[in-house]
């Protein structure tokens, strides 16, 4: 059938270096949650309050994960069918992507003007001057206000703001309302997505609410997920300087293949996620590193490094076209199956 032929051809195309299954373990990772889990916030009255408004310091990680947290736990009845101790839920990602950042340095300033989230100075500071820690911002703040907006904890008796950065602070939306102002595409996917659970949620008043569908549910996230990285990565490059040639490279990688794994509605939940992030980098990369010869990574990291750069550099050798190909592939059940497969492989 086409959409097989083209999934072949797209995978063919970027499976420059294929590779295998390993069942080898992250060094010390050994929880399944992100580091300082259970002391971040778990709900809104954990944050300061000020008049009439909750200020959140997001440039403080425990303050970031808190964000997480309370989304987590206010999505889980959502995810109850998909696995027991909310699991299953499909926001998973965020966090553990965070909490890996954090565990690997990639929040801290890179730039060593400050000791910004360094060991030697405040190490839940959030540095202004990391790519990853600007990036993410898209992928925290945004949700969660793209969650306030839809009405997904309900009628908030106190207006929510985001407390700006000491510098560069309009590199950032800080409400509901500047956010809309500044971002309305990012905020749009977002709320679309808390809409769709909402809309799955049994309603006493209607006769037949949308049924859940995981498929649907990770269409919406990953489509939103998709709108943050391409927002912040156009906004953000010059941030990558501040990195060495061999983690700028890697961030740019890390970035593009978010669309190919979009595609496939790749599950994110907290087993898959742990089991995957296994692949990524335990350390920021040195000038000098070069996959797949970095002496203290594993195999796995080493491979899915390369792998990663292959699917660059193939798309941008094919001017898209790879990309393109491969979405068509994605555009069915069938087709989807078969790219998560392909995924999978990889680690």
């Amino acid at each position: 059938m086409r959409y097989t032929l083209l999934l072949i051809l797209a995978m063919t195309a970027f499976s420059l270096v294929a590779a295998q299954r390993q069942t080898e373990e992250h060094e010390g990772d050994s929880d399944d949650f992100p580091p300082l889990w259970k002391s971040a916030p778990g709900n809104l009255e954990e944050y300061f309050k000020q008049d009439n408004s909750l200020a959140i310091n997001a440039w403080n990680y425990r303050e970031r994960l808190g964000l997480y947290k309370i989304l987590l736990s206010s999505s889980a009845k959502y995810f109850v069918n998909l696995g027991p101790n909310n699991i299953g839920n499909i926001l998973w990602g965020l966090p553990l992507q965070h909490g890996w950042q954090y565990r690997t340095g990639r929040l801290a300033d890179p730039s060593n003007v400050t000791t910004c989230g360094h060991m030697d100075g405040d190490k839940l500071c959030i540095s202004i001057n990391s790519w990853w820690a600007c990036m993410n911002y898209y992928l925290s703040v945004i949700p969660f206000l793209g969650a306030v907006e839809s009405g997904f904890f309900g009628e908030l008796p106190y207006e929510i703001k985001l407390l700006p950065p000491d510098e560069k602070k309009s590199d950032f939306c800080h409400s509901v309302i500047e956010c809309n102002t500044q971002v309305p595409a990012v905020m749009a996917g977002w709320r679309n997505f808390f809409q769709y659970l909402l809309s799955t949620a049994p309603n006493m008043e209607i006769s037949a609410s949308n049924s859940f569908s995981q498929d649907e549910a990770l269409n919406y996230m990953w489509k939103a997920h998709v709108l943050s990285i391409a927002f912040a990565q156009l906004k953000f490059q010059k941030r990558l300087p501040f990195l060495s040639d061999p983690e700028m490279s890697f961030g740019e990688d890390w970035a593009s293949a978010v669309e190919f794994i979009a595609a496939t509605h790749f599950p994110t939940d907290q087993n898959t996620t742990n089991y995957f992030q296994t692949g990524l980098p335990p350390r920021m990369l040195w000038k000098g590193d070069r996959a797949p010869n970095i002496a203290d990574f594993t195999s796995v990291q080493n491979k899915v490094l390369v792998s990663l750069e292959a699917i660059r550099r193939s798309n941008n050798k094919m001017g898209g076209l790879l990309l393109s190909l491969w979405k068509i592939a994605m555009s069915t059940e069938e087709g989807r199956k078969l790219g998560r497969d392909f995924i999978e492989s990889m680690v």
